[in-house]
């Protein structure tokens, strides 16, 4: 396999960081996750709790996305610093595979099933 190409995958971070935040804009919530104001769920809702239950799953999908957008933006830091494709706790190469797969990644297989488990 080749070498992880930096500008390709800044490129393809950047795109999705954007989609992201898009994202959470459709959501009522900024980039870091807080509603900006009240979300209206209209006349479709005959009672108070069909309108909490919806607001209990849409701050969940706000906090998933919150979250992935947290691993972006720190992957485009560490492409910034020099650091990307090298594992965060032990320094040892991520592996252009799992750079390839997940640009996301911060931590080698071994270092993070070692924290997974």
């Amino acid at each position: 396999m080749a070498p992880i190409d930096i500008d390709k995958s800044l490129s393809a971070l950047t795109e999705e960081r954007e989609t992201l935040l898009h994202q959470l804009s459709e959501l009522g919530a900024d980039a870091r996750g807080e509603l900006t104001g009240d979300m209206d769920y209209g006349d479709a809702f005959a009672d108070a709790g069909a309108a909490t239950a919806e607001r209990t799953e849409t701050m969940g999908i706000i906090e998933n996305l919150k979250v992935h957008l947290d691993g972006v933006i720190a992957a485009i830091g560490r492409i910034e610093d020099g650091s990307f494709g090298r594992c965060t706790e032990c320094g040892k190469n991520i592996g252009d595979d799992r750079i390839e797969y997940r640009p996301t990644s911060s931590k080698c297989i071994d270092c993070k099933s070692r924290t997974s488990s």
